[in-house]
């Protein structure tokens, strides 16, 4: 099986990357993780991916005269590893035109919402002060908006009577980690595809009265 070659953004815990990591171990899973890079050293992700023997290295914006500069050593490194696919987990950079111009098409991040609603920072707070009583998350492609790019996947998530911010955050996240390798095994097997800025999914995903949609796809 050719696998999908991925590179992994972090900033820190990385609890996202890792769940991406574990389903990579299944040796039916499409995909590969040929790289993770972190901009802080301090990012307890960095330790996760050595200890799963996934390359792993520290870039650090601080360490850069400039955007550009950074993002340049950023393609360099992915390019070096022969990365297909540039998946944002918890990277907390706005990256440059350049860059996502660059990797148009062929990069996704993970938002903790169900876009388009709760765009940006404060999600979960925003949540609870709107009164919506289902949240959930959402894997998109990125482009020059942010939080804008074609959704590729879904997950709901009920926001509860006792709710706080802690608890609600936790949830979501959660769902997080079953809903982003769903999403890169739709795309490794060309399940979910772009076309024309919306992405199309296959007639074989079928959508059932779930917290999913689609629903989890299992091989």
């Amino acid at each position: 099986m050719q696998k999908l070659k991925i590179g992994i953004l972090i900033s820190g815990g990385g609890s996202n990357m890792h769940s991406i990591i574990r389903a990579c171990k299944a040796p039916n899973f499409p995909v590969e993780v040929a790289v993770v890079i972190s901009n802080r050293p301090e990012a307890k992700g960095i330790n996760i991916a050595k200890d799963e023997e996934v390359p792993a290295f520290i870039i650090d914006h601080k360490d850069y005269d400039d955007r550009k500069s950074f993002e340049d050593a950023l393609h360099t490194c992915l390019t070096e590893h022969a990365v297909e696919m540039v998946c944002n987990a918890g990277f907390m950079r706005i990256l440059t035109e350049d860059f996502v111009d660059a990797w148009l098409g062929r990069q996704i991040n993970i938002h903790p919402s169900l876009l388009p609603s709760f765009k940006g920072l404060h999600i979960h707070e925003r949540v609870l002060e709107a009164g919506v009583k289902i949240t959930g998350c959402s894997v998109h492609y990125v482009d020059l908006e942010v939080d804008a790019g074609a959704i590729v996947a879904q997950a709901a998530v009920p926001v509860l009577s006792g709710d706080n911010v802690e608890s609600l955050a936790s949830r979501v996240l959660e769902a997080e980690h079953q809903l982003y390798p769903h999403a890169l095994r739709m795309i490794a097997e060309k399940r979910a595809n772009l076309v024309g800025g919306v992405v199309k999914l296959k007639n074989d995903l079928i959508a059932e009265p779930s917290l999913y949609s689609p629903t989890l796809y299992i091989q």
